[in-house]
C-alpha cells in the first residue's frame, strides 16, 4: 500500500515555488542590469528599514535594507514601477546615494515582517532608541521661547515612567529647532547638570536638572549617534539624523570626560540655517559684484577666513549656487557635509581612509571645473590646491587666520612657493558674524564721546567716502530683557556678515616676492579700496544693522582682528 506524506509533498511543493521565484528574480535581474538579492540571506538594517514607511514600501514593494552613513541599499520587486521611481528620487533628495537590487516577492516579505520589531522597539523604548519625528513636529509648534522649553522640561522630568527621558530629548531637540540654537551644552556640575543653547553665537542658559535623568539622556544619545556606552574616560563623536517636516538634519554629538561627569554638546546642522543666498550674507554691493567676477572665472582660488563657527561654510555654499549649472562640474570635499545641493558630486572626509589630501588627489582625477575644499589644514592639500588653480580648476576653501592678509603668509608657511600665489590666488576673503539688532524693538540713540572718537577713527581710514552716512552721531542699540514677540526680549534677531577681502593685482603680487608680513600685505592692499572688517562692521552700526556693542564683542577695533 502507497502511504502520501502530504505535510512532506506541502513543504516541496512550497520550496519548488520559492526557488523558482529566486531564479525568476535573477533573470529579470540580468534583465533590467540591476544586481540581485535575497533578503533571506543578508541582514536588514532597521535603520535603513525606518526611512521608508511601511505602507509606502508595500504599496510600492520596495525595503530599504542596507544603510552606511548616506550610501543605501534598496531592494525592490519591479525597479521599473513608477512608485518605486518616487520614493527613490525622495531618498535622493534627502541626500542619501541609493544603489538598486532586484528581489523576488518572498524576500520582501521577510523584510517587511522587520517593521513589527521597529513598532516593537519603539513601544516599549528597548533597544535602539528612535526620537518620534511627529512628536518633534507637534512639539515645534509649541516651543517659541527659552520659558517654554523650561516648563516642559520641568514637566516631564517629574514623570515617572522610561517615557520621561524620551520627552525631555524631544523636547530639548524641538527647543532648539524652533529657537535657531546652532548648538545645545550639557554642563555637569556638582549639584546639577546645566542646559545651554548657542543662539546667535551667545551662549544663553535653559535652565538645570539633575544628574540622574541625564545620565539617562546621555546613555540614549550615545546609542543615536553609535558611541560606545562603557567608554567614559575618553573623548567621543558621533552623530545622528532626524527628518523634520521632509528635510533631514543632523546632529554631531561631542563628549568629553569631565570632573562630574561627561560634558556633551550637540552640533545642530540645519539646512536651513546654511541655505543663504550670496545676496543675503552681508557683503557691501561693490564687494559683492566685484567677489562674483571671480567666482566666474575658469580658474584660480577663493579663499574665506576666520575662526570656528564665522560661517565660512556658509559663504562657500552661496559661491557654489551662485556657479552651479548643468555645464559645470563641481566635486566638494567636506568635514561634515552640511547641506546637500543638486548638480554636486559632494563628498564627506573619513580621518583614517578618505583626508582632504586624498579626495584633492582623487577629485582632480575626475576633471571637475570646481572643487570645493572644506578647509586647508596641511602643507599636502594647500600645495595641491594651488597647483589645482594653476591647472584650470576654481578653487574654493578655506583657512584658519585672522583676517585676508594673513592668508598669503599662512599657505607660505604651509609650504607653498611664494612666486606661485600671485597666479593662483584671486582672492582672500575674511569674515565674522554679528547679531543683528531686531527690527521690532531696536532703539536709536546719540553716540557718546567715547564711541564718536572711536567710529570717526575707525572711519578715517575709508577710501570710499561714498559709503559713510552724513550723519555718524547717531547708532543702534538693543532692547534687552523686554517683551518683544519677534525676537523673545533678546534685543537680537539673526546673524549677519561683517567682510573684508584682498584682490590679487600688481602691488600684491610685487610684495609677495619678498616673504611679507601680514601689516605690510594690508598696507599694500588699501589702495583697493575696500573696507577692512572694522570699518564694515562700523559702517552696519550706523545704518543700524547691529550696534557697537555686539561689533566690541567680536572684532578687537584696536587691532582690527
Amino acid at each position: 500500500m502507497v502511504v502520501f506524506n502530504d505535510t512532506e509533498e506541502q513543504k516541496r511543493i512550497e520550496f519548488l515555488r520559492k526557488r523558482e521565484a529566486e531564479e525568476l528574480a535573477q533573470i529579470l535581474s540580468q534583465k533590467y542590469g540591476v544586481e540581485y538579492v535575497d533578503l533571506s540571506l543578508v541582514a536588514v538594517n532597521t535603520d535603513a528599514l525606518r526611512l521608508l514607511t511601511e505602507k509606502e514600501a508595500k504599496d510600492a514593494e520596495v525595503a530599504v535594507f542596507g544603510r552606511v552613513g548616506k550610501r543605501v541599499s534598496v531592494a525592490a520587486r519591479s525597479p521599473e514601477n513608477p512608485k518605486v521611481k518616487g520614493l527613490v528620487a525622495k531618498l535622493q533628495e534627502l541626500g542619501y546615494q541609493v544603489t538598486m537590487f532586484i528581489t523576488s516577492q518572498e524576500s520582501l516579505k521577510r523584510a517587511f515582517t522587520r517593521y513589527a520589531d521597529l513598532s516593537y522597539a519603539t513601544e516599549t523604548k528597548a533597544g535602539v532608541f528612535e526620537l518620534s519625528n511627529e512628536e518633534l513636529e507637534q512639539l515645534l509648534t509649541k516651543v517659541t521661547s527659552l520659558q517654554d522649553i523650561s516648563k516642559l522640561i520641568d514637566e516631564a522630568i517629574t514623570l515617572k515612567h522610561t517615557y520621561r527621558v524620551t520627552r525631555i530629548l524631544e523636547v530639548i531637540l524641538a527647543g532648539g529647532l524652533s529657537t535657531g540654537a546652532s548648538d545645545i551644552h550639557f554642563e555637569p556640575e556638582e549639584a546639577a547638570v546645566r542646559l545651554r543653547y548657542r543662539l546667535d553665537g551667545v551662549l544663553l542658559d535653559v535652565l538645570t536638572f539633575d544628574h540622574e535623568t541625564y545620565r539617562l539622556a546621555l546613555s540614549r544619545l550615545k546609542l543615536l549617534s553609535g558611541l560606545k556606552l562603557n567608554i567614559t574616560d575618553e573623548a567621543q563623536d558621533g552623530r545622528f539624523s532626524i527628518k523634520i517636516k521632509g528635510s533631514e538634519i543632523e546632529l554631531r554629538t561631542s563628549i568629553l570626560p569631565g570632573n562630574y561627569a561627561e560634558t556633551l554638546v550637540l552640533r545642530i546642522l540645519n539646512p536651513a540655517s546654511i541655505g543663504v543666498q550670496l545676496e543675503e550674507l552681508g557683503l557691501e554691493e561693490d564687494l559683492r559684484l566685484r567677489i562674483e567676477k571671480e567666482i566666474l572665472k575658469p580658474n584660480g582660488m577663493i579663499l574665506t577666513t576666520g575662526p570656528t563657527g564665522s560661517g565660512k561654510t556658509t559663504t562657500l555654499y552661496a559661491f557654489l549656487r551662485k556657479v552651479n549649472s548643468p555645464q559645470t562640474k563641481i566635486i566638494t570635499i567636506e568635514d561634515p557635509i552640511e547641506y546637500h545641493l543638486k548638480g554636486l558630486v559632494q563628498t564627506q572626509v573619513d580621518k583614517k581612509t578618505y583626508t582632504f589630501a586624498a579626495g584633492l588627489r582623487s577629485a582632480l582625477r575626475q576633471d571637475p571645473d570646481i572643487i570645493m575644499i572644506g578647509e586647508i589644514r596641511d602643507g599636502e592639500v594647500a600645495t595641491t590646491a594651488v597647483n589645482a588653480a594653476l591647472t584650470g580648476h576654481l578653487v574654493f576653501s578655506t583657512l584658519h587666520t585672522n583676517n585676508a592678509a594673513g592668508s598669503f603668509p599662512r599657505l607660505i608657511d604651509l609650504g607653498v612657493d611664494e612666486k606661485v600665489l600671485s597666479s593662483s590666488v584671486n582672492v582672500a576673503m575674511a569674515q565674522r558674524l554679528v547679531r543683528k539688532l531686531c527690527n521690532a524693538c531696536k532703539k536709536q540713540r546719540a553716540a557718546s564721546t567715547e564711541e564718536k572718537t572711536l567710529i570717526d577713527k575707525i572711519l578715517a581710514g575709508v577710501v570710499n567716502r561714498a559709503l559713510i552716512p552724513q550723519d555718524t552721531s547717531m547708532v543702534y542699540g538693543a532692547t534687552e530683557g523686554g517683551t518683544c514677540p519677534e525676537c523673545h526680549g533678546r534685543g537680537y534677531k539673526g546673524r549677519i556678515g561683517i567682510f573684508e577681502a584682498i584682490f590679487m593685482d600688481g602691488a600684491i603680487e610685487t610684495i609677495l616676492r619678498e616673504k611679507p608680513s601680514e601689516r605690510e600685505i594690508a598696507e599694500a592692499a588699501k589702495p583697493q579700496g575696500i573696507p577692512t572688517m572694522p570699518q564694515d562692521g562700523i559702517l552696519k552700526v550706523l545704518r543700524g544693522v547691529t550696534s557697537l556693542e555686539e561689533l566690541k564683542r567680536v572684532v578687537d577695533l584696536d587691532t582690527g582682528r
